[in-house]
Formats: structure tokens, C-alpha cells, sequence
């Protein structure tokens, strides 16, 4: 499959990526913890169909030093017994920021709640933004048909 804009050579796309990019810096440098910020990508670029987040995501979370049952296993989280509450609540909250249209209301308040009770203020600032960081990646990705499984962990620095 071949992209159907160059995303880098693209003046509009390459300025705006680099303002995007420059957000997602924000919420590393945030006191989220690193494995629940790469499972969120994970998920949210799962359930929006982004083959090239998937890849990058479970590549740079693997580089990381996460394990591969528990990278399989992150389509099926609720199922799975290798996530902790606080990971699940992470979870549970990035999936309903992603799935807004699905869900009349948004994030429900039962969810808020509980991801409140694992995370601080910091942290859910960062869980919001970086959903939606992640939602907006993937949706560039996925209309300009970007390819996936060429990914290098640490490709863009």
C-alpha cells in the first residue's frame, strides 16, 4: 500500500505534525507512568484502525521494556489478568475518549471516577491529552493511508 500524501514533504502536514509532536513531548515529560502512556497509544490507535500507530506503539513499547503477553494482550484488557486497576482505569477512559461518537454523553462519569482514584490531577490531564493527541495521529495516518510495518523503534527521535 502506498501512502497517499507524504506526510514529512507536505508543508501543511509537516508543520502541523511538528505542533502535535511537540504537545505529545508535554505528557512524556508528565508523571504518567511510561507503560500506561504506551498501552493507551496501543489501544486507541487499535480501535481506530491505525495499522502504522499499531505498529509504531507496540514496537516502541516493546523497546521499552514491555512484555509481549501483555502487548497481545491489550485488544482483550478486560479479559486479561496481567494489567493493574490503575492501567485498566487508563484504559477504560481512553477507550470511551475515543469512542465519543459511540457513547451518547462521552466518558461516562463512572469511568472518570475510577480512573480519578488512580491517577492525580497531572495524570488525568495527561490521560485526556493524550488521547486526544493519539485519536488526531491516527486519524492523519488512517486518511492518508500511511503503511504500516516498516517502523523502527525510535524512528522520529
Amino acid at each position: 500500500m502506498d501512502a497517499r500524501l507524504n506526510l514529512f514533504t507536505n508543508v501543511v502536514t509537516s508543520k502541523s505534525l511538528k505542533h502535535l509532536v511537540t504537545a505529545s513531548k508535554v505528557i512524556e515529560d508528565s508523571s504518567l507512568p511510561t507503560a500506561t502512556r504506551d498501552l493507551v497509544l496501543l489501544r486507541a490507535s487499535q480501535i481506530n484502525g491505525c495499522g502504522f500507530c499499531v505498529d509504531m506503539h507496540a514496537k516502541d513499547a516493546e523497546a521499552a521494556g514491555e512484555t509481549s503477553p501483555r502487548l497481545h494482550l491489550v485488544a482483550a484488557w478486560r479479559e486479561a489478568t496481567v494489567f493493574t486497576d490503575a492501567e485498566r482505569a487508563a484504559l477504560e477512559l481512553a477507550e470511551e475518549g475515543t469512542r465519543i461518537a459511540d457513547a451518547a454523553g462521552g466518558v461516562s462519569d463512572e469511568v472518570w471516577a475510577n480512573a480519578a482514584r488512580h491517577f492525580d490531577e497531572e495524570q488525568l490531564g495527561a490521560l485526556v491529552a493524550l488521547t486526544a493527541l493519539i485519536n488526531a495521529f491516527n486519524r492523519v495516518n488512517v486518511i492518508t493511508r500511511q503503511p504500516a510495518g516498516d517502523y523502527r523503534p525510535g524512528q522520529f527521535g
